[in-house]
């Protein structure tokens, strides 16, 4: 009986042996992913920082200011009125967000005439509510008229800028 007995417990034993070597060595796997981790997160703070440096040496006012006045006469660039900044609570409504055209009983399909049909601005103004239908006018002319269409700008006067480093994109004045 005591054979049998030492037999389980070596076999128990051997047991634990195995099962405490493979989670030592998950273990070690799991240390060595985290190193690698680890090595990644600093290369990606490191490239971060070097972007920042870069940004930070792109956008130096006095560099953009000799950048506006070496290429003015190509962009014809212009400062920003005050003016010219609007809240969005003061931008016109869109299409979608007015009132459909209402349509009276004068209308007469045999005539042909479009006179039956009043528009939004129309039906507002009869109503006495003037400064809609003149916002609902000046956004329907608007809407109706065709977008100015830039001049191109001269191709042949263009100088091409000299990089210094094309993985970065910087440029040599």
């Amino acid at each position: 009986m005591l054979k049998t007995f030492d037999i389980v417990l070596i076999g128990v034993m051997t047991a634990m042996a195995s099962v405490t070597y493979t989670i030592k060595h998950r273990a070690e796997l799991k240390l060595e992913e985290v190193h690698r981790l680890e090595s990644e997160i600093k290369l990606e703070r490191d490239t971060i920082d070097l972007l920042k440096a870069d940004w930070a040496l792109v956008s130096q006012p006095n560099r953009l200011e000799r950048l506006v006045n070496n290429y003015n006469g190509e962009l014809q660039l212009q400062p920003t009125l005050s003016t010219a900044i609007v809240q969005p609570s003061e931008l016109p409504m869109l299409r979608s967000q007015l009132p459909p055209p209402t349509v009276t009983a004068s209308n007469d399909p045999k005539s042909g005439k479009a006179g039956g049909a009043k528009s939004g601005a129309s039906v507002a103004s009869s109503n006495g509510d003037t400064t809609d239908a003149q916002i609902r006018k000046a956004i329907a002319d608007v809407a109706a008229a065709p977008a100015p269409r830039p001049k191109p700008p001269a191709l042949a006067k263009r100088k091409k800028p000299d990089v210094d480093n094309m993985a970065t994109g910087s440029v040599r004045e």
